[in-house]
Order: structure tokens, then C-alpha cells, then sequence
């Protein structure tokens, strides 16, 4: 994991895409921080970004929820990018 920008929030994202993809040992989490949002880059390996996208983008979509829920903990707001 990246850091102490969003501890909470950057857990629980790399909880949920390791659970999701084949092969969790390629999951890579950059968390980098711009003015107030911290921005997390999710790179998952080869075969695998259908499975974290889903159907028209519900599973992103679910996911993202979840991690800016869990950034109101870490009392920051978050972004999540899913990089190919």
C-alpha cells in the first residue's frame, strides 16, 4: 500500500479488487494527492480489469462507493481510477 493519505479507504479498496480479480498478487495501488482529494490508480493484472469494470461499469461504479464511504472515516474525499 501507498501510504498514510487515506489508510482507510486505500484498505478496504485493496480488500475488494484483490477479492474480486484471479490473481489479487498483481493488484498495484498508487494513491497520490491533489489539492483536497486524494486519487488512488488501481492497475490489476492481465485479463482481470473486465472483472473490477463489470457489466456497463457497476462493479467500478460499487466500488468507487464504497472507498469514498470509507474515506469520510479518513476525512478526505477520494477518487478511483482503474488503469489499464
Amino acid at each position: 500500500m501507498s501510504g498514510d493519505l487515506a489508510p482507510e479507504a486505500e484498505g478496504l479498496l485493496k480488500h475488494v479488487v484483490s477479492s474480486i480479480v484471479e490473481n489479487p498478487d498483481a493488484v498495484e495501488i498508487d494513491a497520490s494527492n491533489d489539492d483536497d482529494t486524494v486519487r488512488f490508480d488501481v492497475r490489476v493484472g492481465d485479463g482481470d480489469m473486465g472483472r473490477v469494470i463489470g457489466k456497463r461499469g457497476r462493479t467500478a461504479h460499487a466500488i468507487r462507493a464504497l472507498v469514498r464511504a470509507a474515506a469520510a472515516k479518513d476525512g478526505t474525499s477520494v477518487d478511483v481510477e482503474f488503469v489499464d
